[in-house]
């Protein structure tokens, strides 16, 4: 069954699998609506209860750059869309399907919280993850306060987050970030291969298994997501974060003058 929401997502099911595809090329943008549809297919699939596990990809070359900051918003208040965006984005945490996503080309920014919010992600060598708020000159947001060190843990999760370090797939796979590596251009093939090996164990005990793991990771992404969205509101107000999204816009280094 195939079907087509709005909001730039394709929806496929195939048996045990659900495969959930971002359709804003080439850099797969997202907005409040889109993660809106992403959460509410999530909880359509876990209530009708025939899914065991989602793939979530996208059309084109990239996986996802996050924000489009040269879009227009949602409203005059940025700080209050993005509190908006982050309700949705927390809902994600609340699935009990588990996720793997494949990760092509960039995972930039809020494209790299999506990616971290799954459970698994496939790379390839070629595949770009990169938390470049830093050289935006604001805070990092949709949870990756918590996902990324919970992931690759703290010190690792510091080089990227204050150093805006890049990470390729082979240092993801390294790292913990990738659990699987494959050529470019079968991120996809890979990843549905990957959630068809975990749909045919027990769905009962990976369920679970996967909420002892988790734990709180949801109420502790809520509470990063309000202190994400506090730190991003009085931040995007600088003179820094100014030029940081001037000189991301225009393809050039920015110059921080720490105001």
């Amino acid at each position: 069954m195939t079907t087509y929401p709005l909001d730039g997502l394709r929806v496929e099911t195939d048996g045990l699998v659900a495969i959930l595809e971002i359709a804003r090329p080439p850099a797969n943008y997202f907005d409040r609506p889109l993660i809106a549809a992403i959460a509410d297919t999530l909880d359509t699939l876990a209530a009708d209860g025939t899914v065991r596990v989602a793939v979530l990809c996208s059309e084109g070359k990239h996986f996802c750059a996050g924000a489009d900051f040269g879009a227009p918003t949602e409203s005059s208040d940025r700080a209050a869309d993005s509190r908006r965006l982050y309700a949705e984005g927390a809902r994600l945490f609340d699935s009990p399907i588990p996720v793997v996503a494949a990760v092509q080309g960039s995972a930039v920014g809020g494209g790299l919280g999506l990616a971290c919010a799954a459970d698994f992600r496939v790379a390839s060598p070629k595949t770009r993850l990169w938390a470049n708020f830093a050289r935006l000159g604001f805070h990092q947001g949709f949870g990756l306060s918590v996902s990324l060190p919970r992931i690759i843990g703290t010190q690792a999760a510091s080089r990227m987050l204050i150093g805006a370090e890049t990470v390729d797939g082979e240092r993801a796979l390294a790292l913990g970030l990738a659990d699987r590596l494959a050529e470019p251009g079968l991120e996809r093939d890979v990843a549905i291969a990957y959630a068809r090996e975990l749909a045919a164990l027990a769905p009962l005990a990976v369920r679970s298994i996967r909420e002892t793991l988790r734990g709180d990771l949801r109420e502790r992404v809520v509470e990063a997501l309000d202190r994400e969205a506090t730190e991003q509101a009085w931040l995007w107000e600088t003179a820094d974060s100014r030029e940081g999204i001037a000189a991301s816009l225009e393809r050039r280094d920015p110059e921080f003058a720490g105001r």
